[in-house]
């Protein structure tokens, strides 16, 4: 393999993880033995908000009333494209039943999750497609309560436009709270009476290390960390759109990494100086954050082949993979590890990440490994069930009787052999320990 990293992140996605964790684990416990009264605290403390949590039919009327006409069509046309593509989803799962051998029937039954709880950051960015991504998933899934929490900033409230999103999107109750105080109040049924049965949705260290630590009480989305995106580009990629993305997703903050993967020295070089001009281009405080981003988390890899640019970007394992090249169906067959896919400079993650359709919650820090991002079978249990005719139980009951001896189970065994005996009371089976 000839493969060059010819620009080295000096921080990882898990720098700092342990100060995170220390500060989460003592806001959990404070809010799970204090209560409401400790949220209410908190909300005070760290967003200046003493109001009422739970927000009203009243409140979110009113503060649809101040956006503009043109930001209500654009919620509704983000909605439709994602309510589409998750009712997809949904229609690609089905419940069945079969019959393994004579007499023996099993199948499985999809049954949505009662409560979900889904966290919207409203912090630095509104993020209105958040609660678009998460509650119309939840919702298409059949969830029989969802509740949204965002952030409320002093007078103003959580943001107008997540508060028309989320109520278009189908919430049952949005909470006026933010940060770990926001994940604790959903996962410990504060304030609604419905504790969160899984956790969804992005958000800040402190709300990825949260969903962590209450992980098994709860079940969550994924694990998350800063957003990432991997650009491959060939020597027919436009040099210039590669730079404009990998600046659009280093603005979310200053550890969000931003790598590039080229087939083409001069291409990589050409990005290389394009960086420091795009990242100029944005407002304060996103260009502070995409300097540090970059200076700290960017990578840049040169390969020789197509080949070796699948296998690094398979290892980066990206939550945002783009890919600028030519031969797009093959890019789309070889490649294996990533969170949501863009194939050709005419999409870009901004795409996805606002309204086109596919969903914006996904895996970081790796996990595409082993998991793609959020979707209706996140909502969704799939339970398995099975039943037998007496009959049936002549082969199953022996070789369960059987193996469960060779296992040195024997109440398992003797399950099996009562069985056995009542409905085959004449037989002489051959049950193990011989």
């Amino acid at each position: 393999m000839a493969i060059n990293l010819i620009k080295k992140a000096s921080k990882s996605p898990a720098s700092g993880e342990e100060d995170t964790r220390e500060i989460v684990n003592t806001m959990l416990r404070e809010i799970e033995h204090g209560g409401e009264q400790r949220v209410r605290e908190y909300a005070r403390k760290l967003d200046g908000w003493d109001k009422d949590i739970v927000v009203s039919r009243e409140q979110i009327d009113q503060a649809c009333a101040l956006l503009s006409e043109r930001t209500r069509r654009d919620i509704e046309f983000s909605h439709a494209r994602v309510k589409i593509f998750a009712e997809a989803q949904l229609a690609s799962m089905n419940e069945f039943e079969t019959e393994l051998s004579p007499g023996l029937f099993a199948g499985q039954r999809l049954v949505p999750i009662k409560t979900a709880g889904c966290y919207i950051p409203g912090g630095r960015y509104a993020h209105i497609a958040s609660a678009i991504m998460s509650i119309t998933t939840a919702n298409v899934a059949g969830v029989r309560h969802v509740i949204a929490c965002s952030p409320a900033h002093k007078e103003r409230g959580v943001h107008p436009a997540i508060l028309y999103a989320a109520d278009l999107a189908g919430a049952d109750t949005i909470l006026a709270l933010g940060g770990v105080q926001g994940v604790a109040a959903m996962a410990f049924g504060h304030f609604t009476g419905h504790a969160a049965d899984i956790l969804v949705g992005p958000g800040n260290r402190f709300v990825a290390e949260a969903k962590r630590i209450l992980f098994g009480r709860v079940g969550i989305d994924l694990f998350a960390g800063p957003t990432e995106i991997l650009v491959i580009a060939d020597d027919s990629a436009d040099a210039d759109l590669v730079a404009s993305d990998l600046v659009g997703q280093a603005e979310h903050g200053p550890d969000s990494p931003a790598w590039l993967v080229a087939t083409s020295a001069a291409l990589a070089d050409k990005v290389m100086e394009l960086m420091p001009a795009y990242i100029q281009r944005l407002p304060e405080p996103n260009r502070t954050a995409a300097q540090s981003a970059w200076r700290d988390y960017g990578e840049v890899v040169v390969t020789e082949t197509d080949e070796e640019a699948v296998a690094v970007a398979d290892e980066y394992a990206p939550e945002h993979l783009e890919v600028h090249c030519k031969n797009l169906d093959w890019w789309l067959k070889n490649l294996h590890n990533y969170g949501s896919l863009f194939l050709g400079e005419q999409t870009t993650v901004a795409y996805g990440d606002k309204c086109s359709g596919t969903n914006h919650i996904l895996p970081t820090k790796g996990a595409a490994r082993y998991t793609g991002g959020l979707s209706v079978s996140k909502f969704i249990k799939v339970l398995t069930w099975q039943r037998m005719t007496a009959e049936a139980n002549r082969e199953v009951g022996a070789v369960t009787a059987r193996i469960s001896r060779a296992e040195g189970m024997h109440g398992h065994a003797l399950t099996g052999d009562d069985r056995l005996a009542k409905y085959f009371p004449n037989e002489v089976f051959a049950l193990g320990d011989e």
